[in-house]
């Protein structure tokens, strides 16, 4: 049974969710405010969480900034308002996926699943096997794991932003332009558009560092520019 917080004052669209998610194994854990929220958080651990924009107290995206000082747990947003704007800035600050309200509860159970199978490959503790490995200068890409890391130091890297990696370090030096990239994302999210490419660039860019394996490439869009590179024995 998988357990997810549900940060929305709306108390009918939690039992509404509460009863939908039981028949996928999903117990949703209501919080009617952000401070709730959080006393659950350090109560117990969530397999994902998620999060209004519109809540009392304070709006979701500062909710989204407090949550990702300590978890890494998948956030994904709700949006009434269904504003390109809010989609923006809830990927900036690090959320996982975004759903505009009103939405189907047979969409948000298929996007909490892939969130969180992928989250889970991410922190298992097992070493991959050698094929599972990519090694380039100054980083490896475990991609059962879902790990990325620089100089032998794990980064933590949000759903959208690994795929993304793995994605343009597949194929070294080859640019992919956005539309590409988002034939390919559209798992993660749906609804991508063009602006979520450079944003996720731009909070790869900034995690990586002081590597810079993806280049510009104007007129067509990014590549992975890091050399590969054989594990040492």
């Amino acid at each position: 049974m998988h357990s997810v917080l549900l940060i929305d004052d709306d108390g009918k669209l939690a039992e509404v969710l509460s009863e939908y998610c039981m028949k996928f194994s999903i117990r949703i854990e209501p919080a009617l405010l952000p401070s709730t929220g959080f006393s659950r958080l350090q109560e117990q651990s969530f397999d994902a969480i998620v999060l209004d924009v519109m809540l009392p107290e304070m709006d979701g995206f500062d909710v989204c900034r407090k949550i990702r000082e300590q978890y890494d747990t998948p956030i994904i947003m709700l949006t009434a308002r269904g504003d390109v704007t809010d989609r923006i800035v809830g990927l900036e600050i690090g959320a996982d996926d975004y759903l505009p309200k009103p939405f189907d509860p047979r969409e948000l159970v298929a996007r909490l699943q892939v969130h969180i199978k992928r989250h889970k490959q991410r922190i298992q503790p097992a070493e991959p096997a050698v094929n599972d490995v990519l090694h380039f200068e100054g980083l490896s890409l475990y991609t059962v794991q879902r790990d990325a890391r620089v100089s032998g130091e794990s980064v933590d890297l949000t759903t959208m932003e690994f795929a993304l990696l793995e994605l343009l370090s597949e194929s070294p030096g080859k640019p992919f332009t956005r539309d590409e990239i988002l034939s390919v994302l559209k798992g993660t999210e749906n609804e991508l558009f063009s602006r979520s490419v450079d944003i996720l660039v731009s909070r790869l860019r900034a995690k990586l560092k002081p590597l810079n394996p993806i280049l510009t490439v104007h007129g067509s869009g990014y590549a992975f520019v890091l050399k590969p590179v054989e594990a040492a024995p």
